[in-house]
């Protein structure tokens, strides 16, 4: 959203385009396997930022050819937490957070131009070549996910952890990506009560809500996906 509280005109594009409805695209790591990438690694998918760039350029744009209007970042287990404990420096780990939002910005690009040449909104082989507007989702995982220990899907984080920890965990990572170019913040499988709140409520934060768009940072709608009570095992998918 704007700061008048309306949504953003790429938004308010996109569903007007897409009759109400956007598809997102599938899952990121399934395909940069299928395509021979070895993600066995605390980073996951976030390892190809490093090795192999290109194939993360290659599934965004395999999304879109299948009719994707929205493609999400290889940033979902990119944190800087992480690529410091690999041996990369703090800079070097949010160079790489700002890469992740660049490839999906190139595929894009890529596609667009493609589009406005082709013929047929489908070709040949299948493929959608319609042009369209098309939205770049930043992803963010939860602080499960950096630990990498299963506990992105339980939200016992221990009791160490406390609400301190996961504003500071998330606070610089999701500015960096909202800098970068990215037009929406997509929360991903946060399975803990307090985390959930740390970035829904937490609206003295520079990070909240906020997107890139033509290089202008707005208030954005957001998505916060798979909200787990690690309590009572409650589980919830929400809008904000």
């Amino acid at each position: 959203m704007g700061h008048s509280g309306h949504p953003s005109p790429l938004m308010t594009d996109l569903l007007r385009h897409s009759g109400g409805v956007a598809i997102i695209d599938g899952g990121l790591a399934t395909e940069l396997e299928r395509h021979g990438a070895d993600l066995n690694d605390p980073l996951w998918s976030a390892k190809c930022l490093l090795t192999s760039p290109h194939l993360i350029h290659t599934v965004h744009t395999d999304y879109l050819e299948a009719g994707a209007d929205i493609i999400i970042t290889a940033s979902y287990q990119a944190t800087i937490q992480g690529f410091e404990a690999k041996g990369y420096t703090t800079e070097e780990g949010e160079t790489m957070l700002r890469r992740s939002v660049e490839i999906a910005c190139e595929a894009r690009e890529a596609y667009t131009k493609r589009c406005k040449e082709a013929q047929h909104d489908i070709d040949s082989s299948g493929k959608v070549l319609k042009q369209r507007p098309i939205i770049v989702a930043a992803s963010v995982g939860s602080y499960g996910a950096y630990l990498a220990d299963g506990s992105e899907y339980s939200g016992i984080y221990g009791e160490a952890v406390n609400l301190e920890t996961l504003k500071e965990f998330h606070r610089r990572r999701v500015k960096i990506l909202a800098e970068s170019g990215a037009d929406l913040i997509a929360f991903e499988t946060i399975p803990n009560k307090v985390e959930a709140q740390v970035i829904n409520h937490n609206s003295q934060d520079s990070y909240r809500l906020v997107a890139c768009h033509n290089n202008a940072l707005f208030l954005s709608q957001c998505w916060i996906k798979s909200c787990r009570d690690a309590e009572t095992g409650k589980q919830n998918t929400m809008a904000v």
